[in-house]
């Protein structure tokens, strides 16, 4: 049975930008489309019946209904299905994207950086989620995901715009790098792989030699993990950018013009709150186009 792409939605504008990137992806991977609206109401035959709860319910199957319609007539070659959860949102939302191929949630608001904020509802479901979570802003537009044409101006008959990652070869990655790597491919698209590293702490008059070592250490080390991916997907364009620094900057930076950048975030079953990482919640705040995180061991 195939997982499907799964999105949440409150109505919001943000969630119908959202549910478009979703169904766009759900026809990339050839994958039906769940939509998951979460409303806490009564659940009890007793409950079931309270006149107070009948607006809300109202609302529920509306927002449900017009996406479905929205949906149906923008990509009728998409499968749909929708459901109703009667559960907290950042609860049905997990659960919802465990069973899915991927979960995709509208970002709730600008940042003063230019990129959005992640809000307590998103940040609480990419914290927990077992399956990749995609943050997509409230403007994105499916010429967003494409190059300007010759002219500079927006067109979605243009190539996809590229795939960037952000790894650390030192820890596993194998979940973000196929989920990378099959995004890239499905676009066309091209796949820049940062590798942020820090110089460790030598006698001034060692420096620049030491920074040549690592800088070449880190190469090999890269090229070592992405040895084996290349060869898996021999037509997606690799970049390799090996560059001193922070993480989260570098990718920033690379992801400037980017269609989606990916980024990990390491499971921690012991944890409790929000955790997400500081690279992951950095780039959920700033960056401007749509983030996959990726959870892994």
């Amino acid at each position: 049975m195939q997982r499907p792409v799964a999105v949440g939605l409150d109505g919001s504008r943000e969630s119908l930008a959202a549910a478009d990137w979703a169904a766009r992806e759900a026809l990339r991977r050839g994958l039906p489309l769940r939509l998951v609206h979460a409303w806490v109401g009564g659940t009890s035959p007793d409950e079931s019946e309270l006149p107070e709860l009948e607006a809300p319910r109202y609302w529920a199957r509306r927002i449900l209904r017009g996406a479905m319609d929205r949906l149906n007539e923008s990509y009728p070659q998409v499968y749909l299905s929708a459901d109703q959860i009667s559960r907290p949102a950042a609860d049905a939302l997990v659960a919802a994207g465990d069973e899915s191929e991927l979960l995709v949630l509208g970002s709730r608001a600008f940042s003063g950086f230019g990129g959005f904020m992640a809000g307590s509802v998103a940040l609480s479901t990419v914290a927990h989620a077992a399956r990749p979570v995609v943050l997509v802003r409230a403007d994105q537009t499916l010429e967003d995901e494409h190059a300007p044409d010759a002219e500079g101006h927006a067109s979605a008959r243009t190539p996809y715009r590229g795939v960037v990652i952000g790894v650390d070869p030192a820890s596993p990655c194998e979940e973000l790098l196929a989920f990378a790597f099959e995004s890239a491919s499905l676009r066309s698209a091209p796949l820049t792989v940062v590798y942020a590293w820090r110089l460790p702490y030598v006698p001034k008059a060692l420096e620049a030699k030491a920074r040549r070592d690592v800088r070449r250490a880190a190469e090999h080390t890269l090229g070592a993990v992405l040895g084996p991916w290349r060869e898996k997907y021999p037509t997606v364009e690799v970049r390799e950018l090996v560059e001193e620094g922070r993480p989260a900057q570098q990718l920033l930076e690379a992801a400037q013009d980017a269609g989606l950048l990916v980024v990990g975030r390491k499971v921690r079953p012991a944890r409790i709150g929000m955790h997400t990482g500081p690279v992951a919640h950095a780039v959920m705040h700033h960056v401007r186009c749509p983030v996959a995180i990726v959870p892994h061991e």
